[in-house]
Order: structure tokens, then sequence, then C-alpha cells
């Protein structure tokens, strides 16, 4: 498995990134509710914040498909990779706005909005770079 990821250190990030999806997925799906209190939200945003956890858990189960399933791996999978990268670069952009500049009166106190997301791109650009020989098949 080592090799299909260019070394153990880009299998690491491939396995942290997508650990990091599972967690949202988890949060946001199942215990929606105590994420839901420490953002302060109410629970009318539960199905919105449902529909948000598939999209990770979707992207998780692909992941776990090419790591333990796909025989050749990472090889030829540059959209998977390429949509990963753009959907993390959006919600960064989206969240950086509405937590940082957006003018709504609405007040959260946590960077996490932005943090994560920006861990979530930085990952996947290297995942990206590194596999570039393997993804781009």
């Amino acid at each position: 498995m080592i090799e299909k990821f260019n070394g153990i250190f880009y299998l690491i990030l491939f396995m942290a990134h997508f650990l990091g999806f599972g967690i949202y997925a988890y949060q946001m799906i199942i215990n929606n509710k105590n994420f839901r209190a420490k953002f302060e939200m109410d629970e009318t945003a539960t199905p919105i914040m449902r529909m948000i956890g598939a999209t990770f858990l979707g992207a998780l189960l692909m992941a776990l498909y090419i790591m333990f399933v796909r025989p050749n791996g990472v090889e030829g999978t540059w959209a998977f990779f390429n949509l990963i990268f753009v959907q993390n670069v959006c919600i960064l952009i989206v969240n950086t706005y509405s937590i940082k500049m957006d003018k709504t009166g609405i007040r959260n106190d946590s960077n996490e909005g932005v943090i994560a997301p920006l861990v979530f791109t930085t990952l996947s650009a290297v995942l990206i770079y590194g596999l570039s020989d393997k993804i781009y098949i």
C-alpha cells in the first residue's frame, strides 16, 4: 500500500486528510446536537448540516475505496483529488468571508471554520503535488 502512495509520507497525509473528513461527517450526521451546541446553532440547521456531512462521508468512502479496494490505488484518480481540492478551497473562501467579513450580526468566536478548511486545502494541495506522477496517468 505504501508504494501506491509514493511512500509513507503521502500515505499519512492521505489518511490524516480523510480522517478529518470522517470526524466532520460523524459530527454533522450523528453527533449533530453537540456540534450545533458548539457553534450555537438552532435545531433547524440539522437537515442542512446532515446534507453537508453526507458530502464529507461520500468523499471518505471514496478515499477508503481508493486506499483498500482499488487495485491501482491512486493511479488515474486526478478528478477525485482535484474535486476535493476545489471543494476545500471553496469552503475556505466562503467560511473566511462568513466568519471574518460578513456583517449580518451573527458572531462566533471560533476560528475552526477557517482553520480546518485551510488545513484540508493545504493537505489536498500537497497530496496532488506529491502524487501527480500517479494520479495524472
